[in-house]
C-alpha cells in the first residue's frame, strides 16, 4: 500500500511539474499571464521552467537520493511562494491548488522507500540487514 501511495503521489507531482515546466519554457500565453498577474518577472518563469523539468526527471529516476532531497525542498519552497502569491493577488480558491500539490509532495516524501532517501537512511537500513 505504501508503494502505491508513493508512486501515485510522485507520478502526479512529476506530471504536474513536467507539464508546467514545458508550458513555462514554451511561453504558453496562460503561463505568461499568470506570472504577470501575480507580479513575478518573466525571467523567473524561465528559471522555474528549467527547475521543474529537472525536478520531474530526478523524482522519477532511481537512486540520486541527495538530488531528490533538493527536489522536495525546492518544490516545497516553490509551492509555498505560489500560495502566498495567489493569496496576495486575491485569487481566492486558486490558493488551494498549490496547497494540494504541497500535500501530495508530503505524501510522496513520507511514503518513499529507504533506498530513495538520503545516505543516512539507506545506511541505517543496510546496517539492520
Amino acid at each position: 500500500m505504501r508503494n502505491i501511495l508513493y508512486w501515485g503521489a510522485t507520478g502526479l507531482i512529476a506530471t504536474e511539474v513536467l507539464l508546467a515546466g514545458f508550458f513555462y519554457l514554451t511561453g504558453a500565453p496562460q503561463a505568461v499571464e499568470n506570472f504577470r498577474h501575480v507580479g513575478y518577472p518573466q525571467q523567473l518563469r524561465i528559471l522555474l521552467g528549467i527547475a521543474k523539468l529537472s525536478a520531474a526527471i530526478v523524482l522519477l529516476l532511481p537512486r540520486l537520493p541527495t538530488l531528490k532531497e533538493w527536489v522536495y525542498a525546492g518544490c516545497t519552497f516553490m509551492w509555498i511562494a505560489a500560495i502566498v502569491a495567489h493569496y496576495l493577488a486575491g485569487d481566492g480558491p486558486l490558493v488551494l491548488l498549490p496547497l494540494a500539490l504541497l500535500g501530495l509532495l508530503g505524501v510522496s516524501y513520507i511514503t518513499r522507500s529507504a533506498t530513495r532517501r538520503g545516505y543516512t537512511a539507506a545506511a541505517a537500513v543496510e546496517a539492520r540487514s
